[in-house]
């Protein structure tokens, strides 16, 4: 297992979470309803995808 040789600083420990960032969520407009939505899944708005009705809204 490996263990720190010495004891990181604290502007250091914060300096590397700094890096941690969330990223925004990536979305696409429905070709149906111009709403946004996930790629690769149904449209929440209208319920199709890739151009058939899956989800009955």
């Amino acid at each position: 297992m490996a263990v720190p040789k010495r004891k990181m600083s604290r502007s250091n420990t914060r300096s590397r979470r700094a890096q941690w960032k969330v990223s925004a969520v990536a979305t696409v407009a429905c070709p149906q309803c111009k709403s946004p939505k996930l790629p690769h899944g149904a449209c929440t708005v209208c319920g199709t995808y890739n151009g058939r009705q899956v989800i009955a809204v």
